[in-house]
């Protein structure tokens, strides 16, 4: 799955980890709205913007997650974000925040932009570096879980879903449970399904769309995600007890939605 995508499914659902993350409350959710924004009349995209509620005096915030290294992204990421200002005739204030996976991805700051990288404007964090604070979030563990290796991604994952069985409540915990499979198979991509499910001992979380055993329409809402993780039609059929054709049928869609999105 490309790392983009998999950040913008976890902000869209679990905004209140980008705050976490930020050093703000998670309450401060409320009232924001995140989107990936095309900029009108060229080939750009924010990854991430969280767009305030119109009545609210609270900034915007413009997310973008560097996975590898590109010395043009200082370029391009304050390029897109003065675009959108001008586009949407913004008067709020605004304040950006990449993401790096390791401190060694990040380019170096071209000097036209080291004043406001180095101002309040401008926050940096890099994923491996979060540290005891990633112990104590179960939001900012997740985080975490993305960057840590096999050994360590066990271990963690392990923890994770104790604080998921014991520390949250029963209501939440199925989509938590999702975005922690998702992650998992992210992270193991050439691990079926049944296999993570054992190594991880994930069978008391049976309400997560990835491993239960559902047989409703509602199984195919994770062929898209699946077909990112690079699983074949076949595989996902056989691992979601899944008609052969309905699946191909969902993907067969999802071609034609990336097509008219061209």
């Amino acid at each position: 799955m490309k790392t983009n995508s998999l950040f913008y499914h976890l902000f869209q659902n679990f905004p209140s980890i980008f705050f976490e993350l930020i050093g703000h409350p998670p309450t401060e959710t409320n009232g924001y709205e995140f989107q990936s924004v095309e900029i009108k009349d060229t080939n750009q995209r924010l990854d991430g913007v969280f767009i305030p509620a119109k009545r609210t005096r609270q900034p915007i915030y413009f997310v973008e997650v560097q996975a590898q290294f590109d010395e043009d992204f200082y370029y391009r990421f304050f390029t897109e974000i003065f675009l959108y200002l001008g586009n949407n005739k913004s008067n709020r204030d605004w304040f950006a925040v990449a993401i790096y996976p390791r401190r060694i991805i990040e380019p170096v700051i071209p000097r036209p932009y080291q004043w406001l990288v180095e101002s309040d404007h401008i926050k940096r964090f890099y994923l491996d570096e979060l540290g005891l604070i990633a112990n104590q979030s179960l939001g900012l563990g997740m985080l975490k879980l993305l960057v840590e290796d096999e050994p360590k991604a066990q271990q963690r994952a392990e923890y994770l879903i104790h604080q998921i069985q014991q520390l949250t409540p029963t209501n939440e915990q199925p989509k938590l449970a999702e975005l922690l499979t998702t992650i998992l198979a992210y992270k193991f991509p050439e691990s079926g399904i049944k296999e993570l499910t054992k190594m991880f001992e994930l069978n008391d979380l049976k309400q997560s769309k990835l491993y239960q055993e559902a047989k409703t329409e509602g199984k195919l809402e994770t062929v898209p995600l699946l077909l990112e993780l690079g699983l074949t039609v076949e595989r996902i059929a056989q691992e979601l007890q899944l008609d052969l054709e309905a699946v191909k049928e969902a993907a067969k869609e999802l071609a034609s939605q990336a097509t008219s999105l061209e």
